[in-house]
């Protein structure tokens, strides 16, 4: 016996992957235009609550497609207002989506993949190892769930105002699916956000910036953590395939397109590691001639971490010396960090195909038992 096709979830697919959808069933392209207004203007995701489309219409949808976003395990508020979601997957896996409200904005910090590759020391995702992509489904639905959760209308409570591809993940390995998911958020019958009010951060793919800026007009933010490929090396691994150069020249062509814009730069903090004076004077030598603003992010211990967090003396010292030279350089406010929702913090649950996870677990118990002797 002949078995079905898999249903279409359509929340896989952007404003032109819907067209093409509604067109292969035999049905006008502007119809993608009704659905996506439902999905993610009213939340809508049974086709039968779509009234301006015909019975006929709805019944073949029911037969191809569902609209089907991801379920929330457990939300958490701190104490400052930012709150956060453990989102389940398939397989046991989940991930976790950040929102952080702020007088004047609401930022979201959306995941892209099951733990990261990448390995980067200083972050606790990255001690979870890593398991899969995620579908564009699943990164879109992570806005879909903040946005009904917290009330959002993009008339009247626009609660959600930015989205930054900052959680969980390497977005720029993931790019078939990261990209159409960042088109639904810019999409005036999605979620609508300005093209600058959408960020993705890379620790430095730089076959992926390059591709980037030939089909996705977002903000472009790059975690860079240390002047020197020395340190980066220790810090960021991937920066032994794409040095400091590389990345620099990559940045500089993504910016060639976007005149007036700038790229950020992340820089986490931590204690006699990266943050002395010939550092900042290092990070002045190498962003003065780039288009550029310096995000600096004192680093939010996890357990079994060796890194410590600069003292707030030493983060001002260094914001200080790169001001001074002419650049724009903030200091990140740490927040959630009492529900570890803190940048650097995000874990979820991560059923690792690499060995990293259970590596790390080891290092842990080892510590604690030199400290307990």
């Amino acid at each position: 016996m002949e078995q079905a096709a898999p249903l279409i979830n359509l929340m896989n697919l952007d404003r032109h992957g819907l067209e093409d959808y509604f067109e292969s069933i035999g049905e006008k392209r502007y119809r993608a235009h009704q659905l996506l207004k439902w999905i993610y203007h009213h939340g809508v995701t049974d086709f039968l609550g779509m009234t301006d489309v015909g019975k006929k219409l709805r019944a073949k949808l029911e037969a191809t497609a569902v609209i089907r976003p991801p379920k929330v395990l457990f939300q958490k508020v701190s104490s400052d207002g930012t709150t956060k979601w453990l989102i389940e997957l398939d397989g046991g896996n989940a991930v976790e989506t950040v929102y952080i409200p702020e007088p004047t904005r609401g930022t979201l910090c959306v995941s892209s993949q099951v733990g990261c590759s990448l390995n980067c020391t200083f972050c606790s995702t990255a001690t979870q190892g890593f398991n899969r992509n995620l579908s564009t489904a699943e990164i879109i639905g992570q806005v879909w769930v903040a946005a009904r959760a917290l009330g959002h209308d993009a008339k009247d409570n626009r609660r959600l105002t930015n989205v930054v591809m900052m959680g969980m993940g390497e977005p720029l390995l993931n790019f078939d699916n990261v990209v159409p998911a960042m088109n639904l958020m810019r999409d005036d019958f999605a979620f609508g956000l300005a093209n600058k009010r959408v960020t993705l951060s890379t620790a430095g793919l730089v076959p992926g910036i390059d591709k980037l800026s030939e089909v996705c007009d977002v903000s472009l933010a790059v975690s860079l953590h240390a002047p020197t490929d020395e340190l980066r090396e220790q810090l960021v691994p991937l920066n032994k395939k794409y040095p400091i150069a590389e990345l620099m020249a990559a940045c500089q062509r993504y910016l060639e397109t976007r005149p007036r814009a700038n790229v950020t730069f992340e820089y986490t903090l931590m204690k006699g590691i990266n943050d002395r004076p010939e550092h900042a004077r290092g990070l002045v030598k190498l962003l003065r001639r780039l288009p550029s603003k310096l995000n600096l992010i004192p680093f939010n211990p996890f357990p079994g971490t060796r890194y410590e967090r600069s003292d707030e003396e030493t983060i001002r010292q260094f914001q200080t010396i790169v001001m001074e030279a002419g650049l724009i350089a903030t200091v990140r406010r740490t927040r959630g960090d009492d529900i570890d929702a803190a940048c650097g913090q995000l874990v979820g649950t991560v059923l690792d195909r690499t060995r990293r996870s259970s590596q790390h677990r080891a290092a842990v118990a080892l510590a604690d038992a030199g400290v307990g002797a």
